[in-house]
């Protein structure tokens, strides 16, 4: 048998090299998986049928996941993994269940958002890189540094960061760095919205927003639909945002169309190698827009001009370009190398050899007979392998032995071509099965004693002369310390509440605690990674607030694991969920308040006045008339539900919690002292109110 000949490696990127740029497209269905592939992305992302941030979308089952992660490897595309909802206790076996599966398909990563998921994954499924979904609402580099630490290799960053935010994280961390470049803007901080869940019990956070954001909801003097922005497009910023370090480029989509994938896809592509696609841009926006695309949070030129509708004409502006688009995908595209060898000699049989990265195929054919006329040559041979229409692949190099005088059909060269190619395919296809480690966890029962009263602040001057009963009063982190001083004087435990919003305001908050914190005051209490990480920094103790989303034991776990001490619980579990919620970590649940709705960037009553006009007071309409306040919270506004969450009449259906916090937002000093002393004698409501979702609960 003739000696193989050899073919050179092909040359490796790396990932983290600035001149590969990641196109990573979005996939609802196997026909969007075809599209994105077909039209050029490096990676895909999709998910399960549970445990995903878009549950509504087709996804895919055990069987079509294997597929879609061969069909993937086949043509050199990543496949990331999302598994970046909300977990209960009760599911966690499932997780762990998923997570198998998922190992079984040979996935490149998961995208994560759950802390005990995190920590499930890390133990059960080592080998799957793991990429921080942009629901853990990450925004500062002590936060990525944090995400860094948890093991992430990615981290997915929100869409409301400037340029200057991106590049000052891309210079502080060593961790990958992915960003949404086209797709639909959530008026909200991925992670923190819960205006879905409150008014109809399908969270966000767990894969079932209802959108009601693009309902009619007023500012005064706004837009009428001030919870709507536009979709965002940087898809002309690529070069320049690859120059700021940002490693994958990523367009949302999973419930969208086959054709919009494409367009997005062909954009990107077009745009990540220099080229104008003014034209891909132009169609993207007939395919799906609400009124235009936006580059204001990466420009930073947030404001009115950001907010847009699904109007009739961008519905009906789809039509023109369907059937382009579906073109861009209908057959394989050439997107693969591949390295011919093709031997011809006297009285052996006739030998192709073929590799694409690791893949090498070594095909035989008949042996060739003396030409009659026309014998075959190198050059006309090689011509003939070079047609590779209707596969992924095209010919990057070819060689080709042929002695003289000997006859090869054009069919025998086709076929051979065909075997070989299907056999790197196949090759490809096979993908590896990940290490997987049956999941061995156990969580303690909480056990607790007395519980206590604590008080959040947004506003200072909102705090009674008189705070007896409450244990814990959390003020704001810039409050004057002189205030804090004299309330802690009277035996109340002082905290400084870090706001929701921290985007640029890193430094500023971790010189503050440090001034604090020589004052006497020790404790931080954090509503995300980000204060967590800065407060850790600083050598606070350290109180997680709500946005941090506990909903199992395994969070509870991680987060003392990170040296939280004490952690409110998720508002979107029920009170039995709440209970059986086990751990050592002190814990409890916002017993009161107007439960922040939404934290949001693009504050929506700029739309219609200055923060002079609104001094703090403004709220937004809803289609009902019903008002829902607005207030400055750091960088960002928060919308607060219409009505308060009351459970002073039901203190004894609270158990086995450390304590309850009264979240003090809209009220007045005496409001607070009156409320303050209704949870001391359990007295009913005397206006209007809500139990949120404590017996209600979320779609499960």
């Amino acid at each position: 048998m003739p000696v193989t000949p050899a073919i050179p490696e092909l040359p490796k990127r790396k990932m983290t090299d600035k001149n590969n740029i990641e196109i990573l497209a979005p996939a609802g269905s196997f026909d969007a998986l075809t599209a994105g592939v077909r039209c050029g992305a490096n990676a895909v992302y999709f998910g399960g049928k549970a445990f995903n941030a878009r549950r509504n979308a087709d996804n895919f089952d055990d069987e079509s996941m294997k597929r879609a992660v061969s069909y993937c490897h086949a043509r050199g595309v990543k496949a990331h993994i999302t598994f970046n909802t909300l977990v209960t206790d009760s599911e966690l076996a499932c997780a762990a269940e998923e997570l198998e599966r998922i190992c079984a398909c040979g996935a490149d990563a998961l995208i994560l958002q759950d802390l005990g998921v995190i920590e499930l994954a890390k133990n059960c499924a080592p080998d799957i890189a793991r990429h921080a979904s942009t629901q853990m609402s990450v925004q500062t580099p002590a936060g990525v540094k944090l995400l860094e630490g948890l093991g992430f290799s990615r981290v997915v960053l929100p869409r409301e960061m400037t340029k200057d935010e991106i590049r000052e994280i891309n210079e502080s961390c060593d961790i990958e760095t992915e960003c949404f470049v086209h797709g639909a803007l959530c008026m909200c901080v991925s992670g923190q919205c819960y205006l879905s869940s409150v008014l109809g019990q399908r969270s966000g956070n767990r894969g079932l927003c209802a959108q009601p954001c693009r309902l009619p909801f007023a500012a005064p003097g706004g837009t009428g639909s001030d919870l709507s922005l536009k979709d965002m497009s940087l898809v002309s910023h690529i070069k320049e945002m690859s120059e700021l370090g940002v490693s994958s480029f990523k367009i949302e989509g999973r419930m969208k169309r086959p054709e919009y994938v494409a367009a997005a896809v062909t954009a990107c592509v077009k745009s990540a190698a220099g080229g104008d696609c003014t034209q891909e841009q132009n169609d993207l926006r007939a395919v799906f827009s609400r009124s235009g695309f936006t580059d204001g949070y990466y420009t930073a030129n947030r404001g009115r001009d950001m907010f847009g509708i699904r109007r009739k004409e961008d519905v009906t502006s789809a039509s023109a370009v369907l059937s382009k688009l579906q073109r861009l995908y209908d057959k394989e595209q050439p997107l693969m190398p591949v390295r011919f060898m093709l031997t011809v000699r006297k009285d052996e049989k006739i030998s192709l050899s073929a590799k694409s990265g690791e893949a090498f195929a070594y095909i035989e054919g008949s042996v060739p007979q003396p030409a009659k006329s026309a014998p075959a040559t190198a050059e006309g041979l090689k011509e003939k392998l070079l047609k590779c229409g209707g596969t992924p692949f095209y010919v990057e190099e070819c060689e080709a032995e042929v002695e003289d005088g000997l006859f090869v059909s054009a069919s025998e060269i086709n076929a051979l071509r065909r075997a070989a190619l299907d056999d790197l395919l196949s090759q490809k296809g096979q993908t590896e099965k990940k290490k997987f480690i049956p999941a061995e966890y156990s969580v303690k029962p909480h056990k607790t004693g007395d519980t206590h009263i604590y008080a959040y602040f947004m506003y200072a001057d909102s705090v009674p002369d008189d705070l007896t009963g409450i244990d814990t009063a959390f003020l704001p982190y810039d409050a004057d310390i002189s205030l804090m001083k004299k309330i802690g004087s009277a035996g109340v435990r002082i905290g400084a509440a870090i706001p929701g919003g921290l985007f640029s305001l890193e430094k500023k908050i971790y010189d503050r605690l440090l001034v604090l914190k020589e004052n006497g005051i020790t404790t931080a209490y954090c509503r995300n990674l980000d204060a967590v990480a800065i407060a850790k920094k600083a050598g606070m103790e350290i109180h997680g607030g709500t946005g941090l989303n506990v909903f199992n034991s395994m969070s509870v776990n991680s987060l003392e694991k990170l040296g939280v001490s004490e952690t409110t619980l998720s508002f979107e579990l029920t009170l039995s969920q709440a209970q059986r919620i086990g751990g050592e970590m002190k814990r409890g649940i916002v017993a009161y308040g107007r439960l922040p709705l939404m934290t949001v960037r693009n504050c929506p009553l700029k739309n219609g006045r200055t923060c002079a006009e609104c001094d703090k007071k403004g709220f937004l309409t809803d289609r009902m008339g019903v008002k829902f306040p607005v207030r400055c919270s750091g960088a960002c506004s928060e919308i607060l539900n219409s009505r308060p969450v009351w459970l002073a009449d039901r203190l004894s259906e609270i158990k086995n919690m450390d304590f309850i916090t009264l979240y003090f937002t809209t009220e007045t000093k005496k409001e607070c002292a009156d409320i303050i002393s209704a949870y001391l004698t359990g007295s009913s409501c005397k206006g209007e109110f809500t139990r949120g979702l404590y017996y209600r609960g979320v779609m499960l």
